[in-house]
């Protein structure tokens, strides 16, 4: 099934984002390998595709996983979190409707 998760970043992320992303990209890269993203990105905290200094406000992952505890599992894992650049995550099931 698949699963969305909702992170919220704190403010003035930016710098701890760039810092981490890099172990953030290689967990997301894992589950395309494994072709278990639906879609995967990052929130403008302005209405922009590059928003520069003002950063971004969070991120939505949509990913498959056997369960939901398996989701909240790899969420308790997502090295934004445990660097502090998501003030939360929300994982939630997801079903697909459209296109």
């Amino acid at each position: 099934m698949y699963y969305v998760f909702i992170c919220e970043d704190i403010e003035n992320s930016l710098e701890l984002r760039t810092r981490h992303r890099p172990a953030h990209r290689a967990r997301l890269e894992a589950l395309v390998d494994e072709g278990r993203i639906m879609v995967a990105g990052p929130m403008p905290a302005i209405d922009s595709e590059d928003p520069g200094p003002a950063g971004f406000s969070g991120s939505v992952i949509i990913a498959e996983f056997d369960s939901l505890e398996a989701a909240r599992t790899w969420a308790d894992e997502e090295p934004f979190l445990k660097a502090g650049v998501y003030r939360s995550v929300v994982v939630k099931p997801f079903l697909k409707t459209l296109p």
